[in-house]
């Protein structure tokens, strides 16, 4: 058998919305119908997508997922990221559509688009017992547990909301009476203060953040959240642009 290729063919409603969007993302189209039915192909380099239309689709409850194996992730993130920004006005990271958010070291990261398919590019030779997000902790505890969790929840299903739940649970649990080393509940409380800065809590984030700096760590442990800090500043400062250009009125 000679060469392979698989093309996966992702449900739309609009075809200009998701072309649109695909578009920002660098795709160019190469095939588009409206009859005898809609259809579409779209080819970024090597990666091809295809679209059908589908009436009566709810891009809400939408589940067509596509995995893409690439060389790597983080550039191909922030160019992502570039053009969804100059398409939207903003960086999508909630609702439809949206990308998720890229930590450095992260092997994976997701585009959901208009019509809810979701797809993930993944960096070729990542592991496939996916629990990166939890800052490489292997702990068996609660704690450690709930990190990992969380992780999956946040990054691999884009579930923001259940992932704050673990978290909040985990950590409730370690306030009372289960006890945890300070640079695991560093960790999950630096994942609960990405995850309130991206949902827009803003009192819960600062409570967080304060939180967090009442642990005690060594300037070993601080240096080891340092990334996980670091990307939720970038967070703050993406989301202030965002919400500077909305505000600014143009001219």
């Amino acid at each position: 058998m000679g060469e392979v290729m698989m093309i996966p063919v992702l449900p739309c409603v609009s075809l200009p919305e998701t072309l649109a969007f695909y578009g920002a993302l660098g795709f160019e189209v190469t095939h588009q119908q409206t009859a005898p039915y809609v259809y579409a192909a779209t080819r970024r380099g090597g990666v091809h997508l295809h679209f059908v239309g589908i009436k009566k689709l709810d891009p809400r409850t939408a589940y067509s997922t596509c995995l893409v194996l690439v060389p790597e992730v983080e550039h191909l993130h922030e160019t992502f990221a570039e053009g969804l920004r100059g398409a939207y006005g903003k960086l999508p990271i909630a609702g439809l559509p949206r990308i998720s958010r890229m930590k450095k070291g992260q092997s994976r990261f997701t585009v959901v688009d208009v019509a809810g398919n979701s797809v993930v590019f993944i960096k070729q030779g990542a592991p496939d017992d996916y629990d990166e997000g939890a800052a490489g902790s292997r702990s068996d505890s609660r704690l450690g547990r709930a990190l990992r969790t969380a992780a999956r929840l946040r990054d691999f299903k884009n579930d923001d909301a259940a992932a704050a739940r673990v978290l909040d649970v985990a950590l409730a649990a370690l306030a009372r009476s289960e006890p945890a080393a300070p640079i695991e509940r560093a960790r999950a409380l630096a994942a609960r203060l990405e995850i309130a800065v991206a949902l827009g809590e803003e009192a819960r984030a600062r409570a967080v953040r304060a939180e967090l700096d009442e642990v005690p760590l060594s300037g070993e442990e601080r240096a080891q959240i340092r990334a996980e800090l670091d990307a939720v500043d970038a967070l703050e400062r993406a989301r202030r642009q965002d919400t500077e250009q909305v505000e600014t009125p143009r001219k």
